[in-house]
C-alpha cells in the first residue's frame, strides 16, 4: 500500500508516556501483519484475501466477547475494552489492505482519499481513542495528518509502487501533466514530471499544515510526539521539492540530521 509499514506513524516511541506504548505497538503490529498480507511473499490474491479475512474473523470474535485464537488479538481485546476502541476503525483498516490486493490503479484524487480515509484515519482516530481527546476537531486534525501522511509515502515509492502493478496517483491528473503510465514505468522524470509532483507536494503540505494544530492541542509528550511526526511528513516534502519529484533516482529518507531538525521544530516551531 505504499507507506512502508506505517514508518510515519508512532510506534510506541520514547517520547510517549511509558503506559500507551504497549497499546500502540498492538495498533502497529495489527496493521503491519495485514498489510504484509497484502503486500509481501508470493502469494496469489485469493490466499492474501483469506489472509485478511481470517483477521476479520478474529475481530468478530472480539466483538461478541469470545475468546480469539491468536495471541495478538487476544491482547488486542484488552486494549479495545479499556479504551472503549472502535472494531469499525480496525475493520477500515482491513477493507483498505483487502482494496489493495483488488484495485491497482485511482482514477481521481477522490478516490484516493477515499483509499486513505481507511488505509491510514484510522490509526489516528485509534490514537486520539487511546489518549482520550476524541473531538470532532480533533479528529478532523488527525485525518488530514494521517491523509497527508499517507500521500507523501505515495510520493516517495511511485516506484516500488508501479513494480507492485499499483499506481496511487490520480490518472486524471497524470492525464493532465501530460505523464504517461509509461514514464513510470521507465522511471523517467523528463517532461512535465516536476511540475506533476510539485503540484502534489504542495496538495500534501497543505493538507499536513491544516491538521497540524492537534499537535498543540494535545498535551504533554503526546504532542511532541505528534508534533514530531509531523515535522517529519514537512521533511520528506522540502526534500522532494529539493529533487524536483525525482523519486527515481534520489528517493529522499530522514537521516540522523533530519531527526535533529525534526525534534528542534517540533519543540520551537509548533508549540
Amino acid at each position: 500500500m505504499g507507506i512502508n509499514h506505517y514508518e510515519n506513524f508512532p510506534v510506541a516511541s520514547v517520547l510517549l508516556p511509558k503506559r500507551l506504548r504497549r497499546p500502540i505497538e498492538l495498533i502497529y503490529a495489527f496493521a503491519r501483519n495485514a498489510d504484509d498480507f497484502a503486500d509481501e511473499g508470493d502469494d496469489p490474491p485469493e490466499q492474501r484475501l483469506d489472509k485478511l479475512g481470517g483477521f476479520e474473523q478474529q475481530l468478530d470474535v472480539i466483538e461478541r466477547d469470545g475468546i480469539p485464537q491468536e495471541v495478538l488479538f487476544v491482547e488486542l481485546k484488552q486494549i479495545i475494552r479499556q479504551y472503549s476502541l472502535p472494531i469499525g476503525l480496525f475493520r477500515d483498516l482491513l477493507s483498505a489492505f483487502s482494496q489493495d490486493v483488488t484495485k491497482t490503479r485511482y482514477a481521481s484524487f477522490p478516490e484516493v482519499m477515499d483509499y486513505c480515509r481507511r488505509s491510514a484515519n484510522p490509526v489516528g482516530r485509534l490514537l486520539l481513542h487511546l489518549y482520550d481527546s476524541v473531538s470532532e476537531t480533533n479528529l478532523e486534525y488527525s485525518d488530514k495528518i494521517c491523509s497527508s501522511l499517507q500521500l507523501i509515502n505515495f510520493l516517495q515509492d511511485v516506484g516500488p509502487d508501479y513494480r507492485r502493478d499499483r499506481i496511487y496517483l490520480p490518472l486524471d491528473e497524470m492525464q493532465e501533466f501530460g505523464i504517461s503510465e509509461k514514464q513510470i514505468a521507465d522511471e523517467d522524470p523528463a517532461g512535465h514530471w516536476a511540475s506533476f509532483m510539485n503540484f502534489q507536494i504542495g496538495r500534501a503540505q497543505s493538507m499536513l499544515e491544516s491538521g497540524a494544530p492537534l499537535g498543540r492541542v494535545l498535551p504533554g509528550r503526546i504532542g511532541l510526539e505528534l508534533r514530531t511526526i509531523v515535522c517529519g511528513g514537512a521533511r520528506i516534502l522540502e526534500k522532494l521539492h529539493a529533487i524536483e519529484g525525482d523519486v527515481f533516482n534520489r528517493r529522499p529518507v530522514l537521516r540522523s540530521f533530519d531527526w535533529a531538525v525534526m525534534l528542534y521544530r517540533s519543540v520551537f516551531r509548533y508549540r
